[in-house]
């Protein structure tokens, strides 16, 4: 990296950093009583408090969002007539799924081969410490030239919308001129990424009965009508032979135009083990930027663990389908419904339920944010050109904010790059590009409030 002041002060800060985020994961905040205790996720809130409270933020408060969660809120004055960027993060997580799975304990940070394992550790409290080093890098090197308003998401995991509900009943809390969302991630490490396009998602359970009971699959099995059976058909009804999901009414065939992800390196990212092939049709950034994508997220039914034979009466799924730039989640969500109903077979009672629902978002790359946010890139990883990439997740707010502020520029950078594993056991961050993203986001500050006085 180019030596330069404020790239100085954030390496000098990075071991600060490190003790910062082991702190902040060690909170197990999902936000999800059933999972984890609410106080795991008032900790964690209090702590972004305090620690905006001690950079000097004004204003600071706990926002009581519509979902039950809460984020953190905060402003730190700029200079007069500066412009103001609001900075998002979030400090809910994912659960730990299998601890077993894991190397070392999800909610303790553990540096391990160079990069800095815990559930959080990337996606997205990461985040919330990148925003940090590059404030205290601008205060050590003359201020920050900006107002600078931080919100930090306390359900963005869950995608209940609490923040975007909260956002729509008090519009002028986060109004701004930009917006930099630090929940996104580089192509690669090492290759600076923005974000144009994010997947908008519908999560939905479906409920099949088809007896008052369970039966004995010797004396009635054949005739009696298997509830797991007809889920399984119904699931299977989402795919194509080529393992495309195919949902009647909703397109499935647009192309991705731009960075290509090549296969095998996909593969690799993926972890796809060696024989196996992937499913769907198209360019591998056709399949998880450019079109809808079903997965069956989770089944309740028999566990093998104690299994009995008999048939089962019930069963359920949760669906997670995500929903590309051009489509409707809302009207995504009707089209997964009747697709549903259409293929329950037997006459088998559904029943269906919408728990998530966030729209697609697609950003204007030739703003003059963009602009800063590339020299910028430039200073904090020399030799490499800034690249605009899509991403298969979700980040619901983003559509919300985009709606509210029509003319403000909003961009997406952040930690989650391939080898971070968010959402899946051992979970990285990589302190290299969390030291890089910082003297990024300090200088994308700088290059933004010199833009605006042109």
């Amino acid at each position: 990296m180019t030596s330069n002041p404020i790239a100085e002060t954030v390496r000098s800060l990075m071991p600060r950093a490190k003790a910062e985020l082991t702190e902040l994961v060690a909170f197990e905040s999902v936000a999800d009583e059933a999972v984890a205790p609410l106080s795991e996720c008032e900790g964690a809130a209090n702590w972004v408090a305090d620690a905006l409270r001690a950079e000097g933020f004004q204003d600071v408060a706990l926002l009581d969002t519509p979902d039950g969660s809460q984020s953190v809120y905060g402003v730190l004055p700029g200079p007069v007539d500066a412009p103001t960027v609001l900075l998002y993060a979030h400090y809910d997580v994912q659960p730990k799924l299998d601890e077993s799975a894991w190397l070392s304990p999800p909610f303790e940070l553990t540096e391990r081969n160079g990069r800095w394992y815990g559930r959080g550790s990337a996606d997205c409290k990461g985040g919330v410490v990148m925003h940090l080093l590059a404030l205290r890098a601008l205060k050590a090197n003359g201020g920050v030239p900006v107002t600078v308003k931080v919100i930090v998401e306390g359900s963005e995991e869950q995608g209940t919308g609490g923040l975007e509900r909260y956002a729509e009943q008090h519009p002028e809390l986060l109004t701004s001129d930009a917006i930099v969302i630090g929940d996104a991630g580089n192509f690669r490490v090492g290759l600076p990424t923005v974000t144009a396009t994010l997947r908008g998602m519908t999560m939905i359970r479906v409920g099949v009965e088809t007896l008052e009971g369970n039966l004995h699959s010797g004396q009635f099995g054949g005739a009696a009508p298997d509830a797991l059976a007809a889920l399984i058909r119904i699931l299977d009804s989402l795919r194509g032979p080529d393992g495309s999901t195919v949902i009647d009414g909703l397109p499935a065939d647009s192309a991705w135009e731009g960075l290509q992800y090549p296969e095998e390196d996909f593969r690799r990212d993926a972890k796809v083990l060696p024989g196996v092939g992937l499913p769907g049709s198209g360019t591998v950034a056709d399949r998880i930027w450019a079109r809808p994508a079903v997965t069956v997220v989770g089944i309740d039914c028999h566990p093998v663990a104690g299994a009995t034979p008999s048939i089962p009466s019930s069963a359920r799924a949760q669906i997670s389908l995500r929903v590309p730039p051009g489509q409707d989640s809302v009207e995504a969500t009707k089209l997964l419904f009747a697709h549903i109903e259409k293929h329950t077979p037997w006459g088998a009672r559904v029943t269906l339920e919408q728990v998530g629902q966030g729209q697609p978002f697609q950003a204007d790359t030739s703003s003059p944010a963009y602009a800063s946010m590339a020299e910028a890139m430039r200073i904090a990883y020399p030799g490499e050109e800034m690249q605009a990439a899509g991403m298969g997740g979700s980040i619901p707010l983003c559509n919300t904010l985009a709606t509210l502020y029509p003319d403000t520029e909003i961009l997406l950078i952040g930690l989650s790059e391939p080898e971070a594993q968010i959402h899946a056991p051992n979970e990285s961050v990589s302190p290299e590009e969390l030291e890089r993203l910082s003297v990024a986001e300090a200088h994308f500050l700088v290059n933004y409030a010199r833009s605006k006085q042109v």
